[in-house]
């Protein structure tokens, strides 16, 4: 059995109708930038994610920097940043000319850690960056608890927390901004680049779309220096399209993640929430994960690892090692899970991996 690690095709098959008529209507119409269906997507979304204000911008990493360049924060500034994570928290904070200051991650939950974030915090400090990685939500009251005498914004990273929840509300609810990635690989992804700001401060939200449309409420005027960062129609229509079926594939991810467990509870540490987890990856540590790795591709099972370097060990960003970070990047290990999965291929996966263990 064949079992990639993530599988568009199927998701795409099972709404070509939708998406064609999407598609169809937007060509039919010739607006490819701007246009009805953008403003419909933001309005659909900010409501999905229960906040006032939905901004499409071009991609996850622009809005991490819009986000930034309309809190004001540049150079002389400190932005804290996960020590595990994606490589866009750091290169949009060194793009607006800010210090980043890496805080280490909790070994079973691989979110931020609040007391390390605590330490780190300085009068340079302007702003914390809150990763929901693999879709595992942050410890968003005790982040909260350390910035609540303070003046620093929250800024909360969804780009792979889609549809998760914390305490039975989404998740951004606790940032100042929240951020999102419709990379095609996303839970909610669009055919090509795709992001999104969200907020619930209307100064904020006009200030990130001047920014992101080269500083023009209208076409010719132009207020501030910006740049060009727009969702473009299209992405817009489909991700309209894929937000209906948004709870759908996250409750399956839910429901694959819940046989992953139950199946190898024996082997590895599990510390999810099944009920608000929005299980964007399906992550395991093991020392033996290059060894795990090659078992499973030779079973025609593909994996990934996110990510093999924190970010302080990486080239751009050398620093002082942080442990849990580190250790963790040499031995985390991504299961395919994605909502068009069948039961059987991952009862094959999970036996695959009791077969490494056992030698069966």
């Amino acid at each position: 059995m064949q079992i990639p690690f993530f599988n568009l095709k199927r998701q795409h098959n099972s709404i070509k109708k939708e998406l064609d008529s999407a598609i169809a209507s937007v060509l039919n119409e010739g607006q490819f930038v701007g246009g009805d269906q953008v403003a419909q997507f933001e309005s659909e979304f900010a409501r999905y994610c229960q906040k006032e204000y939905c901004v499409g911008v071009a991609n996850g990493t622009d809005a991490i920097e819009l986000s930034l360049r309309a809190l004001g924060i540049g150079e002389g500034d400190e932005v804290i940043v996960p020590a595990l994570t994606w490589i866009a928290d750091a290169d949009a904070v060194s793009s607006v000319g800010a210090k980043i200051v890496f805080a280490d991650v909790l070994e079973t939950e691989y979110t931020l850690d609040p007391e390390d974030v605590r330490d780190k915090i300085t009068d340079k400090t302007k702003a914390v960056i809150a990763v929901h990685l693999y879709g595992h939500v942050c410890r968003l009251d005790e982040l909260n608890e350390v910035l609540k005498d303070t003046n620093l914004a929250l800024i909360e990273d969804c780009a792979q927390a889609h549809g998760a929840t914390y305490k039975g509300q989404k998740v951004g609810l606790s940032g100042t901004v929240s951020t999102y990635s419709f990379y095609p690989s996303k839970n909610l992804g669009a055919l090509g680049d795709a992001g999104a700001v969200l907020t619930n401060n209307s100064a904020l939200a006009r200030k990130i779309r001047l920014l992101a449309n080269h500083g023009q409420p209208v076409h010719n005027e132009h207020l501030l220096r910006g740049r060009n960062s727009r969702l473009d129609t299209l992405q817009a229509a489909v991700l309209s399209i894929k937000l209906m079926h948004l709870n759908q594939w996250v409750a399956r991810r839910k429901q694959i993640a819940t046989l992953y467990v139950d199946g190898l509870a024996e082997y590895f540490e599990f510390n999810v929430n099944l009920d608000e987890d929005a299980f964007h990856l399906f992550v395991i540590q093991s020392d033996k994960r290059d060894q795990l790795k090659k078992h499973l591709e030779k079973k025609g099972i593909r994996t990934a690892i996110h990510y093999p370097k924190s970010l302080p060990e990486t080239e751009p960003y050398k620093s002082a090692i942080l442990p849990t970070a580190k250790k963790l990047a040499a031995t985390v290990l991504s299961f395919p899970i994605y909502p068009e999965m069948t039961d059987q291929e991952v009862n094959y996966v999970i036996s695959a991996i009791k077969a490494f263990y056992t030698g069966h």
